[in-house]
């Protein structure tokens, strides 16, 4: 009797498990969609700036979207990005910048903030879709195509030339003091974990 007990309880844990596998899986998968990530008010701005880009819009028809860009594929990284990521719940709620103005105001911040964890990675979102030795190069312009040859010799990364790519690139403030980044804690965290693929 109690063995049937010890099977059927194995039994009912391993589907329990299976279950809540699932269920964390379908709402980690629509934290990633795109409707997700630009339902927050502050959103809406880099939604708009995107939408008038090539990641959006192109010939070929493949669309880059939020988590693309910014939510590893490698599940550590990936849970460490969701854990970051409620700053920006935390600031929403906040009204931080709930406004065109407030917005303008901490953008360069924010956007120093996301070009440093993605130097720290090496690019590696970016890496997903785009890679150097695959690019022929033969049919981009001269400039890109030196860029492009001698990038990975020299250590340089695609965040280092295309940091307007998808947003605007805010203009650097005056008063600006490069070491704030590096000592927001975030940063910091991402950075550590930017390295484990």
């Amino acid at each position: 009797m109690a063995k049937k007990v010890g099977l059927f309880a194995g039994i009912f844990l391993i589907v329990v498990g299976i279950v809540l596998a699932g269920l964390f899986n379908v709402g980690l998968s629509a934290t990633n969609e795109m409707e997700f990530c630009t339902s927050c008010h502050s959103m809406q701005v880099n939604l708009r700036e995107y939408k008038e880009t090539i990641h959006y819009k192109n010939h070929s028809g493949v669309r880059a979207t939020c988590s693309d860009c910014h939510v590893p594929q490698q599940f550590v990284p990936k849970m460490v990005a969701k854990v970051l990521a409620a700053k920006d719940v935390y600031h929403e709620i906040m009204g931080t910048i709930d406004t065109q103005e407030k917005y303008d105001e901490y953008r360069w911040h924010m956007a120093t903030a996301v070009w440093q964890k993605m130097k720290a990675s090496n690019s590696r979102e970016c890496r997903n879709c785009h890679a150097f030795d695959q690019m022929a190069l033969d049919d981009q312009s001269r400039m890109a195509r030196k860029k492009h040859s001698a990038a990975p010799d020299n250590g340089d990364t695609c965040i280092d030339c295309h940091k307007g790519i998808a947003h605007e690139e805010p203009d650097e403030p005056d008063d600006w003091d490069e070491d704030n980044v590096h000592e927001h804690w975030s940063v910091m965290i991402a950075n550590w974990f930017a390295h484990i693929e």
